[in-house]
């Protein structure tokens, strides 16, 4: 149904239709993107008039869902259930086998337990037939949405008559910290009551109070921080980044699926932090995938073209593409090309003007004579930040980046040092666990998942090419030696990454 939609695309804004719609005018296609793990659906319309029709009546579907009230979206309930019922009672008697009630759980998207549903199932099913029908299946929908919680709380309130008056919805709201007035509490009854009775007398019945705490009034969470209300005008290396990790991956990391849809999923979902592992592919293009495993590949330009197209959708503020490179020195300079034509202007090549290299910028715009600096370090000008606004609608590229300044092109050798090779060593003994896992459930040889393994792990692929390291301007990705030597040497533009075993050994190193 439209409530399941997330999105509409126009034209060729999917992989699926990238990839395989050429024989289709772009002008003609449109996707619907679908909220959770469903796949997308990629449509051709059989003219241009017809698929913008299409896309325009679903917009404004999805614009008039989004604006109803709790009681115009209950009115519509009913024939919304009444259509699920419809396509589960697959032999059209009017009665719900198990299988059937499992397929209609399927449909409203409710993952439960077999055995529990079966319980239900079970307990509403009084003609004891293995079917249910009428007011029994009444009985089990009502049964799905109990909330016990909610009713005992209900009844701590409402007293006997399980009837709240405005009064006693007054004092639940004060209790739970919010300066209520009775006249607030009967708007609340007013905007949630479900039955008309109770609402003109400012009574709220336990459906009502439901109702009003499982909407977006009674949520915990304030509505106002739905959108940025912080101070955004502190140096990068204030706030917490929203990141991903394996981003490419749909499903798991030993045989899912690399797509690039996983890119732009998690970019409109805010993710601010975006990993591409790189590995050197065939016809001289790199590959983004997960290393020595099953996972399928994808080509780093596609990944680099959804990430132009939808990193700033969501956002305004910088993303950050963290590369795991395993590329030969030709093929680093590929993916360099690549960022820099497909990425244009949002690309950050060089640092902010008049801004200090070693400075890290903020997200937000400000011009002070020098940006503000974090309280605990030292205040000479290497320590101080960058301020975020003034990378509104730019793309950062973490990476290794080589000692500057650059002079000779041969000197471009960046070996790993020993803690680097130990928080590989940590990763790859991860890994192989889940190898070992993997293994003995799809029964694949070591030997023969590194036959199948086309991607090449290039002999250069420690080293680093300056066209790529010139792209790395405010995160450079380096070993982290010690809690003690950062608090002394505080460098704001450099980044570590490691495991959580490497994090509670520093932490109990540091005491």
């Amino acid at each position: 149904s439209v409530m399941h939609i997330e999105g509409v695309r126009e034209g060729h804004q999917s992989e699926g239709l990238r990839k395989y719609g050429a024989a289709f005018p772009e002008q003609h296609c449109f996707t619907l993107v679908f909220k959770g793990k469903r796949k997308n659906l990629d449509l051709a319309a059989r003219g241009e008039e017809d698929a913008h029709h299409w896309v325009q009546g679903l917009t404004k579907l999805m614009g008039r869902l989004q604006t109803m009230s709790q009681p115009e979206k209950l009115d519509q309930y009913p024939f919304w259930i009444h259509g699920v019922l419809q396509r589960a009672d697959r032999n059209k008697d009017n009665k719900m086998s198990f299988r059937e009630v499992k397929s209609m759980l399927r449909m409203i998207n409710i993952d439960m337990d077999d055995i529990y549903a079966y319980k239900l199932f079970k307990e509403c099913d009084r003609s004891g037939n293995e079917r249910l029908e009428g007011w029994e299946l009444e009985e089990f929908c009502r049964r799905l949405l109990r909330r016990p919680e909610l009713e005992e709380l209900f009844g701590h309130y409402s007293g006997e008559d399980r009837v709240l008056s405005a009064e006693e919805l007054r004092d639940f709201l004060r209790d739970q910290g919010e300066d209520a007035s009775l006249r607030q509490a009967r708007a609340v009854i007013r905007a949630y009551e479900l039955n008309e009775k109770a609402r003109q007398q400012d009574l709220m019945m336990l459906d009502g109070f439901m109702m009003y705490l499982l909407s977006a009034a009674g949520d915990i969470l304030n509505q106002e921080h739905t959108k940025v209300h912080q101070d955004m005008s502190q140096p990068l290396c204030h706030y917490f980044i929203s990141s991903s990790h394996n981003t490419y991956l749909t499903r798991n990391q030993i045989g899912g699926t690399s797509s690039t849809e996983a890119y732009v999923r998690a970019l409109m979902a805010g993710c601010r932090c975006v990993e591409l592992d790189c590995w050197e592919g065939s016809d001289g293009e790199p590959i983004v995938y997960h290393g020595h495993t099953l996972t399928s590949k994808i080509l780093f330009r596609d990944v680099i073209e959804s990430i132009r197209d939808y990193a700033f959708k969501q956002s305004p503020y910088p993303v950050i593409l963290s590369l795991e490179n395993h590329c030969g020195l030709e093929q680093q300079a590929t993916m360099a090309r690549h960022m820099k034509a497909i990425l244009g202007d949002m690309l950050l090549t060089q640092p902010l003007e008049g801004q200090n290299p070693h400075d890290l910028p903020s997200p937000e715009v400000r011009s002070p004579a020098r940006p503000p600096r974090c309280p605990h370090v030292p205040s000479e000008p290497s320590a101080w930040s960058f301020l975020p606004q003034q990378l509104k609608g730019k793309v950062l590229v973490k990476g290794k980046k080589l000692p500057e300044p650059w002079r000779e092109s041969q000197g471009v050798t960046s070996p790993l040092d020993p803690e680097e090779e130990e928080e590989d060593e940590e990763e790859e003994e991860g890994e192989e666990k889940l190898q070992e896992r993997s293994n003995r459930q799809v029964r694949v040889s070591p030997r023969a998942m590194a036959a199948g393994d086309h991607s090449i792990l290039a002999k250069d692929a420690s080293q680093v090419a300056p066209e790529l390291s010139a792209v790395v301007v405010y995160c450079q990705a380096v070993p982290f030696p010690s809690l003690a030597h950062a608090l002394r040497h505080p460098r704001p533009c450099e980044m570590s990454s490691f495991s959580e075993r490497k994090a509670r050994k520093l932490i109990k190193e540091a005491g």
